[in-house]
């Protein structure tokens, strides 16, 4: 029994996803590799030096994103991938045997390439695979493979740091050989997996790409309407992007509807950051400590922030292509505001580690968890999936490839800059989220139209057509029926060939 084609494409999804999955993990790893003693024994290193060895991963990773963009339309979306996989592979080698701070720093930077890479092009990958009614879904799988990575590495790290002595070099370099594991998985297999029917038209292959969208979306059924429709939609808008859209990067901002997509992917990614997502889970561990929270038990309270949102996740997988994205995206805003709000009140009125109350911080903590579904059931997943289904084949490896490389800066802008702010203002520093979310909320509802349900080569039309005040968009014009009109003209055409058959069959019969 043949697997029905939209669960096929979320399969191919799953497994490309495992690239989010090796960010999630590392990105949980690194805080166990430098808190073991037995790594503080082997190099010994100083504040700035243990800063370095989190921080250039990230940094790796803004290059990686940059290297992806022109990667992914030269090689196509499957070369990319596996590259990503290898850089990727090299960087855990060189971390997992590392002598030296100078061989971890050159790992953890290969290994940021590598995520960077793949963060980039796996969404993008998902998006243009994916029939319209799911691609949120599929697109959903980066964050919440994200999230598996992190679960995984809060308990891997768990199990080396309770099975290995602390003068075992295996207690950090277990967990951090571990992470290349999916990475030689993913490598190996992605050739197997198809590529992106739009890539292959859009360099020359039309023939292939028709058969990849039948493999895709019809069993193999080339004659399919479905699949004729959206092979012709496709091969229309291409042919439109080869004369008009952008060819360079350059002209990503001259044209006026490939840069309003552009701010709006990069505003996304930007804003998603200022949310306060990094900063509130950096706090949140001081916050165990002062609490007198020690040890192995904070892993089980990271544990269970890390499950919750698991669940936020998976739920945005089940219900964003129902809801859409447009207000998820600006409710989520809402609702990470008022817990922020929450949070600074508390600290303002309790400061932790100074009132003595640990009903306060433990309402903190639940304030935290709160924080963490609201985020990851909508603004999470969303900087993934609207910025790999917003541009059209032309652009759109360069603008996401833009868009995350944006992610990465701020990231690192906020990981380097919470320290000190909580240091010198405090609680006051959360107002700054406070602020953000709220106004996150409101400037999407301004600009963002709604994309889901749309095929992605409608989102020419889309851009060039709504008004950049959206909220003045009659409701009717959000309707997308360009592929619903082909694929009828399609059956009509073919039931008229029927007909054609069947009468030249009676004639020739009498």
């Amino acid at each position: 029994m043949a697997l029905p084609p939209k669960w096929y494409q979320f399969l191919v999804g799953v497994f490309a996803s495992l690239g989010s999955l090796l960010f999630g993990y590392d990105l949980g790893v690194i805080a166990q590799v430098i808190a073991a003693q037995s790594f503080k024994t082997k190099f010994n290193p100083t504040e700035n030096e243990t800063g370095a060895v989190v921080s250039v991963f990230t940094g790796g990773a803004f290059f990686g994103a940059a290297f992806a963009g022109p990667m992914g339309d030269k090689l196509g979306r499957r070369w990319t991938i596996l590259l990503g996989s290898i850089v990727f592979c090299l960087g855990g080698a060189l971390q997992t045997g590392a002598q030296a701070l100078s061989y971890l720093y050159s790992g953890r930077l290969f290994a940021g390439v590598g995520v960077g890479i793949l963060c980039m092009i796996i969404p993008l990958y998902q998006a243009e695979l994916a029939h319209p009614s799911i691609r949120g879904r599929v697109t959903a799988l980066q964050q919440f493979m994200l999230g598996i990575g992190a679960l995984a590495a809060a308990w891997i790290s768990y199990g080396c740091y309770v099975g290995f002595a602390p003068t075992d070099d295996g207690q950090w370099r277990t967990s951090l050989g571990i992470q290349c594991i999916p990475a030689v998985f993913l490598g190996a297999l992605i050739l197997l997996f198809p590529e992106s029917p739009r890539w292959l038209i859009d360099h020359g292959k039309p023939e292939e790409g028709l058969k990849m969208l039948a493999k895709l979306h019809a069993h193999g059924d080339t004659n399919d309407a479905w699949v004729q429709a959206e092979y012709a939609a496709i091969q229309d808008a291409i042919a439109f992007e080869h004369e008009h859209e952008a060819k360079s990067y350059v002209e990503l901002f001259k044209d006026k509807s490939c840069f309003r997509r552009l701010f709006i992917a990069c505003s996304l990614q930007a804003s998603v950051q200022m949310t306060g997502v990094s900063a509130i889970q950096y706090y949140s561990v001081t916050i165990y400590g002062l609490m007198g929270i020690r040890g192995d038990d904070t892993l089980k309270y990271q544990a269970i922030s890390s499950i919750i949102a698991l669940v936020a996740q998976a739920l945005c997988i089940l219900l964003i292509d129902r809801f859409g994205r447009r207000w998820p995206l600006i409710l989520g805003n809402l609702g990470n505001c008022v817990t922020f709000i929450i949070a600074t009140i508390m600290l303002a009125v309790y400061p932790p580690g100074a009132s003595n109350n640990q009903a306060a911080a433990w309402g903190f903590i639940v304030v935290t968890w709160v924080y963490n579904f609201s985020f990851s059931a909508t603004c999470g997943p969303l900087s993934w999936i609207i910025p790999a289904e917003i541009f059209d084949t032309k652009t759109r490896s360069k603008g996401v490839s833009i868009a995350t490389m944006v992610s990465f800066a701020f990231n690192t802008m906020i990981g380097q800059v919470t320290g000190p702010a909580m240091s010198a203002v405090g609680y006051k520093f959360y107002l700054l989220f406070v602020i953000c979310n709220f106004t996150n909320a409101i400037f999407f509802w301004a600009i963002l139209p709604e994309t889901a349900r749309r095929p992605l080569e409608e989102m020419n039309r889309l851009f060039r057509e709504a008004p950049l005040f959206v909220p003045t968009m009659k409701k009717s014009e959000w309707a997308s029926n360009d592929l619903e009109r082909r694929v009828e003209e399609v059956k009509a055409k073919q039931e008229g060939f029927a007909h054609t058959e069947v009468g030249a069959g009676a004639v020739g019969g009498h």
